[in-house]
């Protein structure tokens, strides 16, 4: 019996600490996508229109989504990069990032306001 009483602690507390590791994994999951947005949100706010779409790449990465259009002479490429939390899916949707919009190549702006006015052209 006397084992018994000192086993059932023992086991509560290992059982705790194992509720307390999958904890951790949550949340650095969550963390992941947290500095992500934040790290976005500070490069674009540095972001000088004009820089080139290879150099944006580079600094940032892959996009999250990105398209492509001709209007007239000039070749449009948006990428989007997530900047916000909307949904919690797991998975980045298109109004949970800021598109960067480059004419021929170069960086014209960003921001939803502009890609109407550039998609409406």
């Amino acid at each position: 019996m006397k084992k018994l009483l000192l086993v059932l602690p023992v086991v509560t507390m290992l059982s705790a600490c194992i509720v307390h590791v999958g904890h951790d994994e949550e949340d650095g999951y969550s963390s992941d996508w947290k500095k992500r947005q934040k790290m976005n949100q500070e490069m674009i706010n540095d972001l000088s229109m004009g820089t080139g779409i290879s150099e944006v790449r580079d600094r940032f990465g892959s996009p999250d989504f990105s398209e492509a259009f001709q209007s007239g002479e000039d070749s449009y490429t948006v990428l989007f990069y997530r900047t916000q939390h909307r949904h919690s899916d797991g998975d980045t949707s298109r109004d949970e990032t800021t598109p960067l919009i480059f004419k021929n190549g170069k960086l014209e702006g960003w921001g939803e306001t502009l890609l109407d006015r550039v998609s409406e052209r």
